[in-house]
């Protein structure tokens, strides 16, 4: 670990305590140390599929088996990788902090395999399926689905209980993030580049608050103009130093 990368996590550390509250929000750079393509970079299934096409209610209802076979086409991804390092090294922030909490804009279920059990999913999960006439869902796994559109016992359609575009997020889910948000001593921003909204709003509204933000991205991003502290680099490789100096602080 070089000099400038202790010194952050040692000034980081020093906001940590038993009692802290802290909030956590994650991006696409979280699941992309995965092995998970980004869905505008290069190589991301915007590249292939048109959202247009097979990521809207609309196309739910005209063209179901384009929108599942994009949506199977990203299960199969998410099936061939894993929860990265860092996925696991904020469980075990979990196992520290009783009062911790994840919100993330991914789909891929990674914090849950890892341990996290506090976890709200702003854009939904990929691996959870609702039927369009119940409006009941439940995770299923299954890769690949043998046959596309997949059906509900009833009979109608299944759809990815995902936020399509053109969709509100859920709102109880929404509330509750901000209400996580404004509650934090501790706001860390990892892997997000600050540009989706509403959850670019949260990491002001932390720091409105009264927030310390600690930003941890492998690019600059804008939250770094206002974050108390911003580390580069990846999270895989920085949040397992972080666990680690804040076991050695609290004599764990």
């Amino acid at each position: 670990m070089n000099k400038e990368l202790r010194a952050q996590l040692e000034s980081t550390t020093q906001h940590f305590k038993p009692s802290t509250k802290i909030t956590i929000l994650t991006g696409a750079g979280m699941s992309a140390e995965s092995g998970i393509p980004t869905f505008r970079g290069k190589g991301g299934l915007w590249e292939k599929y048109d959202p247009e096409e097979c990521a809207t209610a609309e196309a739910m209802r005209e063209r179901p088996w384009r929108v599942w076979e994009m949506h199977d086409e990203l299960r199969q991804v998410l099936a061939r990788h894993k929860p990265n390092p860092g996925h696991f090294a904020i469980a075990q922030l979990e196992e520290l902090f009783e009062n911790l909490v994840v919100i993330t804009q991914n789909v891929d279920n990674y914090h849950q395999d890892a341990g996290s059990t506090r976890v709200l999913e702003m854009h939904g999960n990929a691996w959870r399926v609702r039927c369009t006439a119940e409006d009941r869902s439940w995770m299923d796994k299954t890769v690949p689905y043998p046959k596309l559109p997949p059906k509900c016992q009833c009979g109608a359609d299944l759809r990815p209980d995902v936020v399509f575009f053109n969709e509100q997020l859920d709102r109880d889910v929404l509330n509750s993030a901000f209400g996580e948000t404004v509650k934090a001593d501790v706001f860390l921003v990892i892997g997000t580049s600050y540009v989706v909204v509403p959850a670019a709003y949260l990491p002001l509204m932390a720091k409105e608050n009264g927030a310390v933000l600690i930003n941890i991205n492998t690019e600059p991003t804008d939250i770094a103009a206002f974050a108390d502290i911003s580390i580069l680099g990846r999270a895989g490789e920085i949040l397992p130093k972080l666990v680690k100096m804040l076991k050695g602080k609290f004599g764990i």
